[in-house]
């Protein structure tokens, strides 16, 4: 893969977000440079690996060099969703990278073949931005994760606002939403 489908190089804003009621919400990435939009369709889950895999990586680099630690105040950035919401693939995995020489970091996002036969190429997009930014990015992503349905203590579960069936509660009435 030696040419990406869309590079955004020290991007001006890198973002997630979901829209839609809990149990029901479509999860988005998206980046912006200049006058290029990107914005992708992501599963919940990925977001939240994406933010816990962000964090790890900034805390590592801290740890080896606490020059590039990150300060602790915490930043304002606007992380809302840009319109319009037009995704140009479904992300199908994304992988985190460091350029030490220009203290960035690079996010490589590959989408999801359109059809299991294409000879197609999948879409590519690298999003590059600096560590400031992805702290806010992980930061938000973990917010936008926490604001869904509750979760099962016994089961692991999502519970839904009428309720929920807990399998690990042999059938004894269910879990009512907290």
């Amino acid at each position: 893969m030696s040419k990406f489908t869309f590079d955004l190089d020290l991007a001006d804003r890198i973002t997630a977000g979901a829209i839609g009621q809990p149990g029901q919400r479509v999860f988005y990435m998206q980046a912006h440079r200049g006058t290029q939009l990107v914005t992708m369709l992501a599963e919940k889950e990925q977001i939240a690996s994406l933010a816990t895999e962000l964090m790890r990586l900034l805390d590592d680099l801290a740890e080896r060099d606490p020059r590039l630690a990150s300060s602790d105040d915490p930043v304002i950035m606007n992380m809302e969703l840009e319109e319009p919401l037009e995704p140009v693939f479904r992300i199908a995995q994304m992988g985190l990278g460091y350029d030490e020489q220009r203290d960035i970091v690079v996010l490589l996002i590959q989408g999801a073949s359109e059809e299991e036969e294409s000879e197609a190429e999948p879409m590519t997009t690298r999003i590059s931005g600096s560590r400031l930014q992805m702290r806010a990015l992980s930061n938000h992503s973990l917010n936008v994760v926490a604001a869904g349905r509750p979760i099962c203590g016994n089961c692991g579960r999502p519970i839904d606002a009428g309720g929920h069936f807990c399998p690990q509660r042999n059938g004894h009435g269910p879990i009512s939403n907290p």
